[in-house]
């Protein structure tokens, strides 16, 4: 009995002689596991947060011409159609950015890219500061849009290119939510300086995205598909980390790009092809609905909308703007939960309601019937509208337009439906106060009819993409 208690006394401490090192291994490697996380998650974050400096800088341009008009066309004597000829040059310079935004990415590459765009906006918004004429302010507001248009896409891409598949989609979210912060800080702080000093906001993104740039690496998927073979390597480990084993995932961006270069290359007439129209008219569809619904209009002159309708201003412009952005959150919260077709049903719903509130509070005051209510209808049906949009219509078109076409007509289809969207967002924020000016609660109810066909256009084409590879997504809409 003793032998054997030595025996097993012996055989303990000999496992635990063995597990001991085993356990100091094994939490070293877990050390050294979070040290290269951490390492590989910081450089990725500054990498995006740099990036989404582009998008608040979109979000400062297109919230710029809302809280300014009155004090624009006041200092200036601009009548209504320079107004709207100024506001909506910035959707011009953005068709413009869009159609080159694909080649200029791939030329030179996404930071540079980038930096481009922070370069034309700088030089834009000088424009505008020192504007003592509409032509100046055409401009410089042109020169600001260009710059957008150039954001619109290679931010989205760069991010997509630089994170880690475990983070891809939660970061790429941060491009619409800083979006909509520039809007929302543009149009508080709006209301109580005047429009000059605000382009001096505008000013500072671009500093931060300009300089930012030289601290962070260039996409490796784009180092890669131009031959820069060292370049490459390099900007993936600082990406990943330094210690962190990148040759799985080097290997899987090698052979996608070989893939790649093997597809023929498509011109923008091969998206007429049978087996890419489908996708097309989903895409393409619901650029036009949500341009058409009368997002842009509203966003661009929503203090005119406000005073139209006896509400407040500045009142009106500050809750607008509060009320973007955590509902936003929301929708890009509940995106892979609750799946895209319930987000635009949700959402196109929710834009009828508030155009024809808004539209009925118009229809009050014109005939003079219930006064006291006309501002309350105005005010909840614009924060309806606002609200509705930023849960659904806003991001999901975009997301649904990344995930519907095979990946050698990806980039080409994204040109041309970006340049359909800045298209149709041009249309609308020129003819805006035109509109209002024939009849505004005929507007709104023109807007609320666009929005109820959205809604048999979810039903009947847009497919639901949430838990699907993007194989299964292009299988089942050519099939």
């Amino acid at each position: 009995m003793a032998n054997n208690h030595n025996v097993e006394n012996g055989d303990v401490v000999g496992r635990e002689e063995i597990s001991i090192p085993l356990i100091l291994k094994e939490k070293v490697a877990d050390l050294e596991d979070i040290s290269n996380k951490g390492d590989s998650l910081w450089m990725v974050l500054l990498s995006t947060f740099v990036a989404v400096c582009g998008s608040f800088e979109f979000g400062c341009i297109i919230g710029y011409s809302a809280p300014t008009q009155s004090g624009i066309t006041d200092d200036l004597g601009l009548s209504l159609s320079e107004y709207s000829v100024f506001g909506s040059a910035a959707t011009i310079g953005a068709m413009i950015g869009a159609a080159t935004s694909g080649r200029i990415a791939d030329y030179i590459g996404r930071k540079e890219a980038m930096r481009v765009s922070s370069v034309f906006c700088l030089a834009g918004w000088l424009a505008v500061n020192f504007a003592n004429g509409a032509v100046s302010l055409d401009i410089g507001r042109l020169s600001t849009g260009y710059g957008m248009g150039l954001l619109s896409y290679v931010v989205p891409v760069f991010i997509s290119e630089i994170a880690p598949k475990n983070l891809r989609g939660g970061l790429a979210t941060l491009n619409q939510l800083m979006l909509i912060c520039g809007v929302s800080i543009t149009f508080i702080i709006g209301t109580v300086i005047s429009w000059r000093t605000l382009t001096l906001i505008g000013i500072v993104p671009c500093f931060f995205l300009f300089f930012g740039l030289f601290l962070i690496p260039d996409s490796p998927r784009w180092l890669a598909k131009v031959g820069r073979q060292k370049d490459f390597e390099i900007a993936l480990r600082e990406l990943r980390g330094k210690n962190a084993d990148i040759s799985t995932e080097a290997e899987e961006i090698q052979d996608y790009i070989e893939t790649l270069q093997h597809l023929p290359k498509a011109k923008m007439l091969d998206l007429f092809q049978r087996r890419y129209l489908l996708s097309l008219v989903i895409g393409v569809g619901l650029m036009l609905i949500q341009q058409f619904g009368g997002i842009n209009g509203i966003c661009f002159y929503v203090s005119h909308v406000f005073e139209s309708a006896g509400v407040p201003a500045n009142v009106g412009t500050i809750i607008y703007a509060c009320v973007q952005v955590p509902i936003t959150v929301l929708g890009a919260f509940l995106m892979d939960r609750a799946g895209r077709r319930l987000l635009l049903f949700v959402s196109s719903s929710g834009l009828v309601i508030g155009s024809l509130l808004v539209g009925t509070s118009f229809f009050l005051k014109a005939h003079e019937l219930s006064l006291d209510w006309v501002p309350a209808l105005a005010l909840i049906g614009i924060m309806t509208y606002i609200g509705s949009f930023s849960i659904g219509m806003g991001a999901v078109p975009w997301v649904i337009m990344s995930e519907i076409f095979p990946i050698n007509v990806k980039g080409t289809a994204g040109s041309l439906i970006a340049l359909v969207n800045w298209f149709a967002s041009w249309v609308v924020s020129l003819s805006f106060n035109f509109l209002l000016s024939w009849s505004s609660s005929g507007t709104f109810l023109l807007f609320g009819g666009v929005n109820a066909v959205a809604i048999l256009f979810i039903a009947k084409l847009v497919p639901e993409t949430k838990g699907r590879t993007l194989e299964e997504i292009q299988a089942s809409i050519n099939a």
